[in-house]
Parts: C-alpha cells; structure tokens; sequence
C-alpha cells in the first residue's frame, strides 16, 4: 500500500513539473509572438493548443490528488504537500490563460514587431524564469527556491511600472497610436498577473514546507475554492 501511495506521489510530482513546463513553452510562444510577423498564425495555434493542454493537465492533477486524499488518507506533510499541489494547479491554469489572452491581443490588434522602446519581452523572460522556479520549488521542495520567487515579484512590479512609462512617451512621442499603446499596456497587464501567479504557486509551496500561508488563512478544508476563479 505505501509503495502505490509514493507511486502516486510521484506521478503528481512529474505530472506538475510537465504542467509548468507546458505554461513556459506558453510565455515563450508570446515571447516569440512580440519578436517576430512570420510566426504569427502559427505561435497563436500553438498557444491555444497549450492551454488546451495546460487544462487537460489540471483535471489529471484534480485526479490523482483526489484519488491521494480518498484512497491514502494522508496525514502531516503529505497532507500539505497534496494540498498545495491542488491550489497551485489553479494559478498555472490561469497563467495558459493569460498566455492565450496576449495571443490574442497579438492576433487581433494593432500592435507592430518588433517591439521597439517597451520592454516587453524583458517581462516575458522574468516571469517564465518566475513560473520555473516556483514549480521546480514545489517538485524540489526547496523552500529557498519560494522565497526568491516570492521577493522576485517586486522586482516584477517595478519593471511592470516602468514599461507603462515607455508605452507612455512612446505615444506621446508618435512611436505608437493609442490604440497599439493600449494593446501593449494590456500585454504588460497580463505579464504582470502572470507574475502574481506564480507568486501564489510558491506561497502554497512555502505552506507545503511550513505549515504556514503568508495570508494568515487556516487552510481547513482541502476542497474549499477548487472551482473559484
């Protein structure tokens, strides 16, 4: 019986590091989307594919920890470690999400690549670094690993900041219509909540290893706020 529990286990691990794998390969698509013309149809497919994907991995993890709760009974940290891996599930879901909604910003609106005087892609690269480390944190139980995602968030903040100042004086200047201005601050939005995603992915690790959950919540029912958006 306590071989199959850390099969089990095991298999939650691998299938929660493919998951965030699959949210990377998504930020990467929107990376390339902010680079490149050519690749346009293609990458925006591609990203509605992987959100597919990044669903279909959801309700596998929904199942297997399910199946950890009803058939195992964990206890103490296994418990938690459970727990976790179904609330931070919710955050990598919403970030194929928000993946999807730059993809389509990108399709449908004005917005001209390369980007030029706007560090978008800069934001793009910290938050696929954050969305890595605070799954390889969960699988690596590296409570470390959580924190430096936790306190890289302000630093995301701050680089969110100053790009609403670029886009800004790229439009007063003429280098943007207001209409590409306002895409590319909605892009920078959704950057922005990916990094808060993946924030709260490494704060649910932090409660894995410690018991503890930086919003002062007693986490009581394991269930509670599954389906909350």
């Amino acid at each position: 019986m306590r071989e199959r529990y850390l099969e089990k286990l095991e298999q939650l691990h691998k299938e929660l590091l493919e998951m965030g794998l699959l949210c990377e390969k998504a930020i990467m698509k929107t990376y390339r989307l902010l680079c490149t013309e050519e690749e346009r149809q293609g990458l925006v497919t591609r990203i509605d594919t992987l959100e597919r994907e990044i669903d279909a991995k959801e309700r596998m993890i929904e199942s297997i920890c399910m199946q950890l709760f009803l058939q195992q009974q964990p206890v103490a940290s296994d418990l938690r470690r459970i727990t976790a891996a179904l609330k931070l599930i919710t955050d990598l879901e919403r970030i194929g999400d928000q993946a999807t909604d730059i993809a389509e910003i990108m399709q449908t609106g004005n917005v001209v690549v390369p980007i030029k005087g706007v560090r978008l892609t800069e934001m793009a690269e910290y938050t696929m670094n954050m969305v890595n480390k605070s799954v390889e944190s969960y699988v690596q139980r590296d409570l470390s690993m959580a924190k430096e995602v936790i306190d890289s968030d302000d630093a995301l903040d701050n680089l969110f900041s100053e790009v609403r100042q670029e886009i800004n004086r790229c439009s007063i200047e003429g280098l943007y219509t207001n209409d590409q201005a306002l895409d590319m601050l909605m892009i920078s939005k959704y950057y922005e909540r990916i990094g808060d995603h993946a924030t709260n992915v490494a704060e649910w690790v932090e409660f894995s290893l410690t018991g503890k959950h930086r919003s002062g919540k007693v986490v009581n029912d394991v269930f509670a706020g599954l389906d909350t958006k």
